[in-house]
């Protein structure tokens, strides 16, 4: 089965062949990205947003931190839908239009199809690089559903209407993605969640990682063998070669903590020494112990969480845990 690529342009929609379909309405202004990434460099308390994490090399190294020891959230999360697969499933109900946020691969997604049964599936993710190679793929399953694919950046403004239909549906983010958000930025991302919901019969299943025990959450934010620093670290690469910048990662070091007061891990690249980057031609001095703020990830007691779906306006909550209460999995319609 091969790839239709269909772009929209205002309300013009081009397509090519035969489906699956991809629509990418994804408007990024290159400019205007790398101006904003240089104006956070620049500010008195510097930071860098976490989507600068991902090139090639960043991609790579984020697949090897869930491999690590000390990295429980990705092994949990699954080993809790393994263990809870037909009652999650016999509470969603069969036959729903699957509408996956951030999809990357779609391999967590398609672990669902043979207990959902989807009548049709929505990759949505920024990489339509990502979207095609994982649409290929399911194309090539004996009982795959309608695909379709939806380009867009969620993390601006969530609108699946472009490809979504308005049927029973079951929203999917899992990884407890949500965690990157604000608190305030969770609850307004809960609700535009909650306004898509056409029918009574649609819901979103989603992983939250836990509050727990801050030695457990700092060691799996900076694994003894550094691959969470390594993937810190080329953040900087990465900056480098999109503003032409001179940072050198021999200058800094990863940190990586729980931040017991806001219940967060917070990622930051920390100065070894006193250095001076040229950004965009003005000189910018990092003094030593000075850091560059990468990343928030918040965690939730179960209660926290329930009561942001609460708000977003969302009724009938369920919620699955390991015996450890380590992570969480709520459905929620």
């Amino acid at each position: 089965m091969s790839l239709r690529t269909i772009t929209q342009i205002g309300n013009t929609v081009r397509a090519d062949s035969a489906p699956p379909t991809i629509t990418n309405v994804l408007k990024l202004d290159s400019k205007a990205e790398l101006d904003a990434l240089a104006k956070r460099l620049l500010a008195p308390a510097a930071s860098i947003p976490p989507k600068y994490f991902y090139d090639e090399i960043g991609s790579t190294l984020y697949n090897a931190i869930v491999l690590t020891r000390e990295y429980y959230p990705t092994r949990t999360e699954a080993a809790i839908f393994e263990r809870f697969r037909r009652q999650i499933a016999a509470v969603i109900g069969e036959g729903k239009q699957f509408v996956d946020l951030g999809s990357g691969d779609s391999v967590k997604a398609e672990k669902w199809f043979a207990s959902l049964k989807p009548s049709r599936y929505v990759a949505v993710d920024i990489s339509e690089t990502a979207v095609a190679d994982a649409l290929a793929r399911l194309s090539g399953l004996a009982n795959a559903p309608d695909l379709c694919g939806l380009i867009t950046d969620f993390s601006r403004v969530l609108d699946v209407t472009p490809v979504a239909e308005k049927k029973p549906s079951v929203f999917f983010y899992p990884g407890s993605s949500i965690g990157n958000f604000m608190p305030d930025e969770a609850s307004w991302f809960l609700r535009q969640i909650r306004a898509h919901c056409a029918t009574s019969d649609c819901g979103l299943l989603i992983g939250v990682d836990a509050k727990k025990d801050k030695a457990r959450l700092d060691a799996a934010y900076d694994d003894a063998l550094g691959v969470t620093a390594a993937f810190n670290l080329n953040t900087l690469n990465h900056v480098n070669g999109l503003l032409g910048t001179d940072f050198d990662v021999h200058d800094w070091k990863h940190r990586g903590f729980y931040n017991e007061a806001f219940g967060r891990i917070e990622m930051h690249l920390e100065a070894r020494r006193d250095v001076i980057v040229r950004i965009r031609g003005e000189a910018r001095s990092f003094y030593r112990g000075e850091r560059i703020h990468t990343e928030n990830s918040y965690k939730y007691a179960p209660d926290q969480f329930r009561a942001l779906l609460t708000e977003a306006g969302f009724s009938d909550v369920h919620l699955w845990q390991d015996e450890g209460g380590d992570f969480n999995v709520f459905y929620a319609r």
